[in-house]
Formats: structure tokens, sequence, C-alpha cells
């Protein structure tokens, strides 16, 4: 490659690429003569091989050339280099070849005979162009950037505020356990094994969120419950016992209107519904219950099974299992009774361990 020396320009080092030697000096006397810096090249893989060598701003090149036309040369140095800009320059005044030529990601065509000013202007609009090229990519790349950086920073806001929910939500469960429950840590052992049953039933992730909420807040209505029914020794009345049953419906309108929990709200709401249909409050049968009422059916009578009452001690878990496996089909969802009878026993009884701690 020939390349004046000593002249150095805003446009950089502009690469002419003809197999016309004339042709090749010619252009080349052209741009030095206007303060350009310009080297030439016989053929497209001369070009190819200047490239690996020296950093060109900009290509002119013929379009007809033997063995790799300026068109082939073209397609090959694009996605290569991006930022070159690149000419053709041809002998026909066919706008089709331009249009061609353009498509291919050329920057601008030139038809021979060639003045100086217009290939000038030429250079000066193509390099200006992929100056903005250039600018418009740095700040494709710094918006990225800073939306990448938004998004970790609001995920770790969401997961702050979901930790927070979490925590209030196990507050709660917790005092509503102290006011009725006799054995402490109720919800939160309800919502562990709900969450294991649906971890081998492969609920998704936001599924298992709802799960959790619906598990920790299952008896919440029992706190417009009036003591003298919730925490009677003796048996209820049948009138009492409307009252009792009434807490599904008070928790499921307690919760519903509030959007995080909406989904929980139907956990509530079913949360004493059997699979034979003789729960309540709506005797839903079979599959009409949500997937996550009925898994909490079988962890709400594991645990009630396991812990200690004051008319009964508490069940060992492989009891509870045999229970769980004689009703299933019956009072529980024989897919969902399936699943918790795959859990190991000391998976379950770790859980208790951990409970008990809190």
């Amino acid at each position: 490659m020939n390349v004046p020396a000593g002249i150095e320009t805003s446009i950089g080092l502009v690469l002419v690429v003809d197999d016309e030697p004339s042709m090749r000096k010619l252009l080349a006397a052209m741009l030095t003569d206007s303060g350009v810096a310009c080297g030439t090249a016989a053929s497209g893989e001369e070009a190819l091989r200047v490239l690996e060598q020296e950093e060109v701003t900009a290509i002119l090149a013929d379009l007809h050339m033997p063995q790799l036309s300026g068109m082939q040369l073209l397609m090959q140095i694009r996605p290569r280099y991006p930022g070159l800009a690149f000419i053709v320059v041809t002998g026909e005044d066919d706008v089709r070849v331009g249009i061609d030529a353009m498509r291919n990601g050329a920057d601008d065509y030139l038809i021979k005979p060639l003045q100086t000013e217009v290939v000038l202007a030429s250079l000066q609009r193509a390099l200006e162009k992929k100056l903005l090229q250039r600018e418009l990519e740095k700040y494709k790349r710094q918006l990225e950037e800073m939306v990448e950086e938004r998004t970790k920073q609001l995920q770790s806001a969401l997961q702050q505020l979901e930790g927070s929910y979490g925590d209030t939500l196990r507050a709660l469960g917790a005092a509503i356990d102290l006011r009725d429950s006799p054995t402490a840590g109720h919800s939160r052992r309800v919502s562990l094994y709900s969450l294991k049953i649906a971890a081998e039933l492969g609920l998704r992730k936001q599924e298992l969120r709802t799960l959790s909420m619906g598990a920790s807040l299952h008896d919440i209505g029992k706190l417009a419950i009036p003591d003298s029914i919730l925490l009677k020794p003796g048996a209820l009345s049948e009138e009492e016992w409307r009252i009792m049953r009434s807490h599904v419906q008070i928790g499921y309108d307690l919760i519903k209107q509030i959007p995080f929990l909406a989904e929980a709200a139907e956990i509530v709401l079913a949360h004493h519904e059997r699979y034979d249909g003789t729960g309540y409050p709506r005797g839903l049968k079979d599959m009409e219950a949500l997937l996550g009422a009925r898994i909490f059916a079988v962890a709400d009578t594991v645990d009630a099974m396991t812990s200690d009452r004051p008319y009964r001690s508490a069940l060992s878990f492989k009891e509870a299992y045999e229970v769980i496996r004689r009703w299933s089909g019956i009072r529980y969802d024989p897919q969902v009774s399936g699943s918790f009878l795959r859990i190991p026993v000391e998976v379950l009884e770790a859980i208790r361990i951990e409970t008990a701690k809190c």
C-alpha cells in the first residue's frame, strides 16, 4: 500500500481500491492534493490485507474488479468493520446499482468520471454518518447499562419488599396462632408442609409464593370470631358452628382487596373444602377447589394430627401418613396425597424442629 508521508487530516486514512492502475493513481492524487491521507490497493484481496495492518477510516472501491468485486468486498468488510465508511465507485449510471450497494451496506456510490468536490463531499457525509452511528451505538450501550442497573435496583427493592411482606405475614400468622391454636408455629409449619408438597407437584415460583401467603393467613378470619366460641372448651352448638365456619368467608373478604394477596385469598376461602364435597363453605368436589387449597387441606390435617391437643396426644408422622393414604381420593386430592406421601418423614420432622425454635 502506498501512503503519502506526513499528511494529517480529520478525515483519516482513505483506501482507494481499483484494479485499473490509471484510475487508482488518479483518484489517489485527487485526494492527496486535497490534503487527505490516502492509500491504494489493486484488488479486493489486497484491501483485506491492508485492513488487517492499517487503521482505515474509509474505502473508495471500484464496483467491477476481477475475483473479488467491489460489492463482494463490501459484504465481507461490513460485518467485520461496521465503523468503516464504504463508498462504491462505478461507471454505470444506473440507480439500481446504487440501491443494491446501499442495501448491502454502502454509505454512498459515485459515478465516473469523478470530480474532487463530489468525492470529498461524499467522504464527509459518509464519515459524519459513521460518527453519528457510533454516537448512537454508544448512547444505546449507555442506555442498556442504565436499564440493567435500574433493573437490578428494582429487583433488589422488590426482593426487600417481598421479604418485608413475608416477615409481616409470618408475624400475623404467629399472632393468629397465639389466639387460637394451643400449639405454637401452626401457620409456619402448615406453610412449610404445603411448600414441600407443592415442590413435589412442580408448581412454579409464583404459585409457591401464593400458596405460602395463603397458608400463613388461612385462619385470619378467626380474628373476628368471639372468644366465647373460638376458645370454648366443650362442643359447639349448631349456631356456634355456623359462626365458626364463617371465618373462611370473613378472612377472604378481609384480604381479597389487597392486590398482592388477591390470589392467596382463594386459599383462605377454600382451605376447609374436601375432595368429596363434604367441606365448607361451598361444598366443592374433586378438582373444583383451587390446587393451593387442596394442597393446604393435606398439610393442615397432617399438622393437626401431629400436634398435641387437650383431648389427645400427637400422632407420629408415620401414623399421619397412614391416615392421608386411607382418605386419599375421598377427603384429599389423590394427586396431592401421592405427592405428600413421597416426602421423607425426616423432612417433616426437620420442619417441626425448625419451627419450634422460632
